[in-house]
């Protein structure tokens, strides 16, 4: 309860004013010439110019507020090292059995969590201020960060609690020793068969530098290097960018002995490799409707270096014309197939027949191309199927399947195998999930048998249509009709031309989204979705190592034929693995090189600054294995509000007004009175 004394005028305050500056004038006149009761006079109008300002006590019912005590908890990853967080643990319960003991304090613990997977680093601060958005400021009567000092989000100076001191109780010991690998330099793309160089240093926190320490080097989960560097001194690695997409180039160094945690032993860089053109080579063995198909839906890839060749003069029709007079351009079988063979991605042969243009022995050619990594589409057509067909060549000996000779004309619509179902290929192909298929009939169809690939399209008498194979490093397709080109041209509505032939021709070409079996990775804020792309029945559980190390199983379900997934919380920051038989996929959560694992030492130095400014304290919580709670004192505003083994509590002096009781005190008849009785006595006075 509280007592003070309001004026409320009951006319303008200038008016009293100058009420009271004549009868002042007047008072004093009279005083000059010693008129009796001049004192009395005074007095009255005294009473008058308060009775005029209406004086009243006021009487005030408050309740004192809470003084708020904010304990701001790091729960980030650095905090997960060793006893850290049962230390941190244990002094937040220590302190607040020690603050209930205050009268009128309110404790509020904040959290610092995981910042999440976009997060770069812990910020303390961001969530104090968040905490105590709604607290007024000269509420809070101290900020204690309970931490290992690791913050990245400290100000320069005093930070913004309203002139709270603020207190930092540091977790670790000072003698704590770690190694990390640091990237200096690296690409962010890269050239698809061309070198790339990185830079990178092996830093020993705390230990002695010059020691040769041994590194890793893996991309896409396969070993590229392992080779012996001196820490502290910078080192280059130069690798090859192996297929365009996604590609992640891992470094790791060999664990320090008594080292703080191996989480930064390691770290990624993610290279996107680019393609600078993919070469194709079509050949097309004469002009009909399909070819300008093939060549509209080669041109139409902006990363396609497209080379056609139509053989318009076979030898059977040659003739006395002299060479000069032919506006023919002649065929360069030996500069295509044999010196300049390895630069093609593709090589496609539409309805060719070998009627001698290409002689046998390039053939051989063509089939070790295939055998060390290249690409070859045969496109069938009615005349590849006597003695001039060009699996009456060594291509025989890679081919996915064996065309009889025969060849069936009958309508047919195309559809998707059970096997095409999971291929990446024809899987999810519009219009292929009714009976019959949602596009146009083809007419003609070469008959083959024994298909040694993945038949992936079937076609009259389900025969196969389209048969994928792999031979030794590259790969061979078939595709027994020459029909394509009445989905282009929109024949009963057409067909999928341009996503069939596409895929096709990107399959062969090995594009990484259209493998067969693969094992994918990826984060996606706070999710990790994995995915695995199968020809078989069934997949076994995905072993999932985390970037502290932890190994657990995941298993995944089957979204649709072919593909399997699972998604999964991305609790920590940094570097994840995944194994799944031989297939291995890593990932990156958040940053590529986090900041919460660049330097994972516990340090007072970084919040040193901020403390100093506020008038805090800075502490460790446990020496020699033993918590060590400080003493919690109250402090006055502006007064020192830490030491040694102690910290401050500024106690606010705020209050929440419940009523008011207001009191008159010239009002009514007492005011008369007095007011009466004062002009008598002086008019009594004055007549004596």
């Amino acid at each position: 309860m509280t007592w003070s004394l309001a004026f409320d005028p009951v006319v303008a305050p200038w008016i009293i004013a100058v009420l009271g500056g004549v009868g002042a004038v007047l008072l004093v006149l009279a005083a000059l010439r010693r008129v009796r009761g001049t004192w009395l006079r005074a007095l009255a109008l005294a009473a008058l110019v308060v009775a005029l300002t209406d004086p009243a006590a006021l009487r005030e019912e408050r309740e004192a507020l809470s003084t708020i005590v904010a304990l701001v908890v790091d729960e980030s990853d650095s905090q997960s090292f060793g006893d850290r967080a049962a230390t941190t643990e244990a002094m937040r319960e220590a302190l607040v059995q020690r603050l209930a003991g205050f009268d009128n304090v309110e404790i509020r613990t904040i959290r610092a969590g995981p910042g999440g997977a976009n997060a770069d680093g812990t910020e303390l601060f961001n969530a104090a201020n968040a905490g105590l958005a709604d607290v007024p400021p000269d509420r809070i009567g101290a900020v204690i960060m309970l931490s290992d000092g690791q913050v990245h989000d400290a100000p320069d100076g005093a930070p913004d609690f309203g002139g709270a001191p603020l207190h930092a109780l540091i977790s670790g010991s000072e003698d704590e020793r770690d190694r990390r690998i640091v990237v200096d330099n690296a690409p962010r793309f890269g050239i698809v068969g061309e070198l790339q160089t990185i830079d990178y240093r092996v830093i020993d926190e705390g230990a002695p530098a010059g020691t040769a320490v041994d590194v890793t080097v893996t991309l896409d989960g396969e070993v590229l290097d392992t080779r012996t560097v001196i820490a502290g001194q910078s080192n280059g690695f130069a690798f090859v960018v192996p297929h365009g997409g996604r590609s992640i180039l891992e470094l790791e160094v060999e664990p320090l002995e008594g080292e703080l945690t191996e989480a930064n032993n390691r770290t990624a860089i993610e290279i996107t490799g680019v393609r600078e053109t993919l070469r194709v080579l079509l050949v097309s063995g004469e002009p009909h409707a399909g070819e300008r198909v093939w060549r509209s839906i080669l041109k139409s890839d902006a990363a396609v270096d497209l080379i056609h060749f139509t053989i318009l003069r076979p030898p059977e029709k040659q003739d006395a014309t002299p060479v000069e007079e032919l506006a023919l351009i002649p065929f360069p079988t030996t500069e295509l197939f044999v010196e300049r063979i390895d630069g093609f991605d593709l090589i496609i042969f539409d309805r060719y027949q070998n009627r001698g243009v290409l002689p046998l022995v390039y053939f051989d050619n063509i089939t070790r191309y295939i055998a060390e990594g290249g690409a070859v589409l045969i496109a069938a057509g009615p005349d590849d199927m006597g003695p001039a067909s060009i699996y009456n060549t060594s291509l025989y000996n890679v081919l996915p399947a064996f065309p009889t000779g025969e060849t069936i004309e009958t309508p047919f619509h195309p559809t998707v195998t059970e096997a095409g179902q999971r291929h990446p290929v024809t899987r999810d192909l519009a219009g292929a999930d009714t009976d019959p298929p949602q596009w146009s009939r083809w007419f003609r169809q070469i008959v083959a048998d024994d298909p040694s690939g993945d038949v992936v399209m079937a076609g009259a008498h389900d025969q196969p249509l389209l048969v994928l194979g792999h031979e030794g490093d590259g790969r061979i397709a078939l595709l027994l009709s020459d029909q394509a080109w009445l989905w282009a041209r929109g024949f009963e509505e057409g067909g999928p031309y341009v996503d069939l032939l596409r895929r096709l021709g990107h399959w062969l070409m090995k594009e990484p989204d259209l493998e067969e079996e693969v094992l994918r990775a990826e984060a996606d804020g706070g999710t990790l979705t994995i995915e695995r792309q199968t020809m078989g029945d069934t997949v076994g559980p995905v072993a999932v190592e985390t970037p502290s190390g932890a190994i657990s199983d995941v298993t995944l379900t089957e979204v649709e034929p072919g593909l399997w997934r699972a998604t999964l919380p991305a609790g920590e920051l940094g570097l994840w693995r995944f194994r799944e038989g031989d297939l291995v996929a890593v990932t990156s959560v958040g940053p590529a090189n986090p900041r919460e694992f660049v330097d994972v030492r516990s340090t007072a130095d970084v919040l040193q600054p901020a403390v100093d400014a506020t008038g805090g304290t800075t502490l460790r919580m446990a020496e020699g294995g033993r918590l060590d709670v400080p003493r919690v004192l109250q402090v006055r505003p502006g007064a020192r509000a830490g030491g040694a083994d102690w910290l401050g509590v500024r106690m606010t002096q705020s209050s929440i007004l419940l009523g008011i009781d207001r009191l008159p005190l010239f009002a009514g008849f007492l005011g008369l009175a007095v007011l009466l009785g004062l002009l008598a006595v002086a008019w009594y006075r004055e007549g004596r």
